[in-house]
């Protein structure tokens, strides 16, 4: 039973439906009178990278005939913010999203127009499997990669100046993560074309190496760096040491249930939205030895604080490397990234994952809230979803 009338409004691309939508659809419903802007084609093509499975006029009907929904249509507009137009028009007095739709961007354009802004975690009814389009689509179990310290040591020309590691963590597919978020999708993209849907069988170095060599062939203008290959394959939390070349001098793993639970139990991801197609932090970077020195001597600190299990040390650790990050590559934190940070006052520590611009906001904190997504480490028997 809804418990108003109120004018709700939530946006999406509705593509292959599934339970999760519907599921979201009726949580929505309880707040109001529900609106649901669907996600044309062209922006779902630019947003993704590719071109929905069904169409926009069929993904509209579909949703319409929802029971939950009151009104839905296709957004006018394009891009993150592609129903900003439609919104405006609808004046509504709540803006649901759920907790992997959250982003900066939407919270800004809500307070402009004083509309409430909620965030709903996303759930399944009880016994069903959680879900997601991506899932649907391509059934599969290849993880993404989260780097926690040491970022842009994996390559030369900041490794040169100073030997360091990296610190990454293989996580299970559990989530849909944005393409250009840094959480290694284009690294992800070409392991499922080389693999298909699973990771080859036998050892993750020989895996890793192929994939890389795959990602980057003879005459690309730039190499991706190895980290992203390596935390795809190698489950577990990994240390990776870096001296002025490409591949790591040596890969240091942890699998055990200690290191992995203390890694999920404090660290969520806060959804920022992709970043821009022509971002680059690399133009204005400022490289010194010495900030390669503290980014160095951060990512080994935060190493050495999963390995005691110090909350402390570990988020102080993330939260230097961060500051190192930013020192050498400024462009990493643009004013949406500013304004996502001062929501969190209360963070023991936080980062940006991958190269930042957007894509996740790693935030260390002791309780995860309804607008974070929680971390799951792909462990080393891990066989994917059945």
């Amino acid at each position: 039973m809804r418990i108003s009338k109120r004018r709700v409004f939530v946006s999406g691309c509705f593509d292959l439906l599934h339970s999760g939508h519907i599921n979201f659809l009726e949580s929505a419903s309880k707040y109001g009178y529900l609106t649901v802007a669907v996600g044309s084609d062209k922006t779902i093509t630019a947003i993704k990278g590719r071109a929905p499975v069904t169409r926009e006029h069929e993904r509209v009907a579909m949703v319409r005939a929802i029971r939950w929904v009151d009104h839905a249509f296709i957004s006018s507009g394009d891009g993150e913010l592609d129903f900003e137009g439609d919104l405006t028009l609808a004046s509504p007095h709540l803006f649901i999203v759920n907790d992997d739709g959250d982003s900066p961007r939407k919270r800004q354009l809500c307070e402009d127009l004083s509309i409430d802004y909620k965030v709903l975690r996303r759930a399944t009814p009880p016994g069903v499997p959680r879900i997601s389009t991506t899932r649907l689509r391509e059934s599969s179990t290849i993880p993404y990669r989260l780097d926690l310290a040491g970022r842009w040591l994996d390559q030369p020309f900041v490794s040169e100046m100073h030997a360091g590691p990296v610190v990454t963590v293989s996580l299970e597919p559990s989530h849909e993560f944005e393409t250009r978020s840094g959480m290694g999708t284009s690294t992800r993209s070409a392991a499922q074309d080389l693999w298909g849907p699973r990771l080859p069988a036998g050892p993750p170095e020989t895996s890793a190496k192929t994939l890389f060599c795959c990602e980057n062939p003879p005459g690309n203008a730039y190499v991706s760096g190895s980290q992203d290959a390596i935390g795809l394959v190698y489950p577990g939390i990994n240390r990776l040491d870096y001296a002025g070349k490409y591949w790591p001098e040596t890969i240091t793993s942890r699998c055990d249930e200690e290191y992995l639970r203390f890694v999920e139990s404090y660290t969520t991801l806060i959804p920022l939205g992709p970043r821009d197609s022509i971002y680059d932090p690399v133009k204005t970077a400022t490289l010194t030895k010495a900030g390669v020195q503290r980014l160095s001597k951060a990512a080994a600190s935060c190493w050495k604080a999963i390995g005691d299990r110090d909350l402390t040390r570990y988020a102080n650790a993330v939260q230097q490397s961060f500051n190192a990050q930013v020192a050498l590559f400024p462009d990493m934190v643009t004013p949406e990234v500013k304004a996502a940070i001062s929501r969190y006052p209360d963070a023991l520590g936080f980062k940006l994952a991958g190269a930042g611009g957007g894509g996740y906001l790693v935030v260390i904190r002791k309780e995860s809230t309804d607008d974070s997504i929680q971390l799951r480490v792909r462990r080393s028997d891990y066989q994917g979803y059945p």
